[in-house]
C-alpha cells in the first residue's frame, strides 16, 4: 500500500462515468479526495464533503498546485468519443496524450508517489479471430489501432509509465467495457444500452465485448494503488458475451425482445463510409462513424486473471450493473433522448 488512507489523493475526470466509480471507492476505504473538474456544469456530480479543484488538464500550475501534498494521483479523465467531427482527432490527441503528460509530470513535481493511469483495452491487438487478450497483447504500434481514441490511448498509456522514476511508481488499468447507472453522457456503450431501451436499436453487427460492472472498476483503480506491481498493466473485466448476447439478457430486464437482424459488416462499412463523407460537409459528427464499424470487426475479449491473482480484486455483479444501466436509461427522459 503507498501512503495512508490520510493522504489526500488527486482523481482527475471525477465526474465522468469511470472516474464517478473510483470517487466512490476512494472515499468508502477513507481517502480525502481532491476532485479536479474541468466544467462546472459537472460540479454535480462531485458528492458533499469531497474537495473540488476547477482545471484542465492543459493547465500545468492547477495541476501542480492540485497534487501538492497528495500521496497519489488517480488519472482517469479523457476525452472519449468514437464519433469525431473532422478536426477532432487533433483536441482528442491534445486531452489524452498532452494532458496524460502533464499530470505525471504535475505528480512528479509535487512529489507523488504513485500514480494510477487509467487506460483501456482497447490497446491490445485485437483481431477478428476473437482470441481471448490479456495485458502481454498490448499493440506493438498504434497504426493497427482501430480511430483516434485508441491511437491516443495507447500513446498515453506509454506517457504514463514512462513518467515512472524518482521517487514516482506508476501502474496502469485497462477497464473493459464498464457498465451501470449513472451513465451521464453516455459512453459509446451506453449509448448502445439507451437506444436499445428505446426501441432505436433493430439491428446489430456480429460483434463481442468484455463487459463488466463499473463499480468493479472503481474498486479496481483503488486496489491498483494500494497493491499493484509499479510498471504493470492490470485489465479489469468480467464477462465476454457477444452484442445480441448481451442486448439478450437486457432485454429481458427491459421487457423488449432483442434485435432480430444483424447488419453484415461489408454494408456497415458503407453505411459508415457515407456518414463520414456527408460529416464533412455539414462538419458534425457522423451519426455512423467508420472507427466503430472498425471496431465492430475486431471482438474484444479479455482476461483479467492478473488483476484477480495479484490485486485480488473482485470484478462484481455484472448482472445488478446492467439491471441498473437500463434503470438509468428508462429514468428521465432526458437520458433517452
Amino acid at each position: 500500500m503507498t501512503g495512508s488512507p490520510r493522504d489526500p489523493v488527486l482523481l482527475t475526470g471525477a465526474s465522468g462515468f469511470v472516474g464517478g466509480a473510483v470517487l466512490r471507492a476512494l472515499r468508502a476505504r477513507g481517502y480525502p479526495v481532491r476532485a479536479l473538474v474541468r466544467d462546472r456544469r459537472r460540479l454535480d456530480a462531485v458528492p458533499a464533503g469531497v474537495a473540488v479543484v476547477e482545471g484542465d488538464l492543459a493547465d500545468a500550475d492547477a495541476l501542480r498546485a492540485a497534487a501538492r501534498g497528495c500521496g497519489a494521483v488517480i488519472h482517469c479523465a479523457a476525452d472519449y468519443r468514437l464519433a469525431l467531427e473532422p478536426r477532432g482527432a487533433a483536441a482528442m490527441i491534445a486531452a489524452n496524450v498532452g494532458g496524460t503528460w502533464q499530470v505525471a509530470e504535475a505528480a512528479r513535481r509535487a512529489g507523488v508517489r504513485r500514480l494510477v493511469h487509467c487506460s483501456t483495452v482497447g490497446v491490445l491487438a485485437f483481431t477478428a479471430a476473437g482470441r481471448v487478450l490479456d495485458e502481454t497483447d498490448v499493440a506493438p504500434d498504434p497504426t493497427r489501432l482501430p480511430g483516434p481514441y485508441k491511437r491516443s490511448k495507447w500513446a498515453a498509456e506509454r506517457v504514463a509509465l514512462a513518467a515512472a522514476g524518482g521517487g514516482l511508481e506508476v501502474v496502469a488499468v485497462l477497464p473493459s467495457t464498464p457498465v451501470g447507472g449513472g451513465d451521464r453522457r453516455p459512453t459509446p456503450t451506453g449509448a448502445v444500452i439507451r437506444d436499445f431501451c428505446a426501441g432505436r436499436l433493430p439491428a446489430t453487427v456480429a460483434t463481442g465485448l468484455n463487459w463488466v460492472d463499473v463499480e468493479a472498476v472503481g474498486r479496481g483503480h483503488v486496489d491498483a494503488l494500494e497493491r499493484g506491481r509499479p510498471g504493470a498493466r492490470y485489465i479489469l473485466g468480467d464477462r465476454n458475451l457477444w452484442l445480441r448476447e448481451c442486448l439478450a439478457y437486457v432485454g429481458r430486464i427491459a421487457g423488449r425482445p432483442a434485435p432480430r437482424w444483424r447488419v453484415p459488416l461489408a454494408l456497415a462499412y458503407g453505411v459508415a463510409g457515407a456518414s463520414e463523407l456527408a460529416a464533412r460537409w455539414s462538419r458534425r459528427p457522423p451519426p455512423v462513424p467508420l472507427t466503430a464499424v472498425r471496431m465492430a470487426a475486431h471482438p474484444m475479449f479479455v482476461s483479467a486473471a492478473r488483476a484477480r491473482a495479484e490485486l485480488g480484486w473482485d470484478p462484481g455483479d455484472l448482472d445488478r450493473a446492467l439491471a441498473d444501466a437500463v434503470a438509468w436509461f428508462r429514468g428521465p427522459t432526458s437520458r433517452a433522448a
